[in-house]
């Protein structure tokens, strides 16, 4: 497939661009209100939901698992994530986060207004639409309710 360089494309490519940068911004600045770097939070709201090994970590952040590892340090000596064994195998250590941990994640994840403010503005209807459109361009099926973002 060739892509498209045509002027409605290229803006729309530069319209994402800028959600994406100001998205990041906001995290930043939320995960340090909260003494965190954007890494950790993220790690953190990766946690938050299940326990993982590192490796699988490492593998959604895109990045090296020693990085993880220091991360995961870190998060632990502020006893937000806590090691493990995984009971599927228990040469395998699984980080989690604690209950303090899930309850920052949580607060860190409520105070994004960015995309939440503008979205207000728009109907159910967009929402809706933009929702599909985001999961085709992410090659989801926009019918399926257990897919996810």
């Amino acid at each position: 497939m060739v892509p498209r360089t045509d002027a409605l494309t290229l803006e729309v490519v530069e319209l994402i661009a800028t959600v994406v940068a100001r998205y990041h911004e906001e995290y930043e600045e939320a995960a340090a209100k909260h003494s965190l770097t954007g890494a950790q939070a993220r790690v953190l709201a990766l946690l938050a939901s299940e326990p993982q090994p590192m490796r699988r970590i490492a593998q959604q952040l895109k990045c090296e698992p020693s990085n993880v590892t220091g991360i995961v340090d870190r998060l632990e000596a502020r006893d937000l994530v806590e090691r493990r064994p995984d009971p599927a195998d228990r040469r395998v250590k699984l980080a989690a986060a604690t209950e303090a941990g899930r309850e920052v994640s949580g607060r860190l994840r409520a105070s994004l207004n960015f995309a939440r403010e503008p979205l207000a503005g728009l109907s159910a209807q967009e929402r809706t639409v933009l929702r599909d459109l985001l999961k085709r361009m992410l090659g989801e099926d926009p019918d399926d309710p257990y897919t996810h973002l």
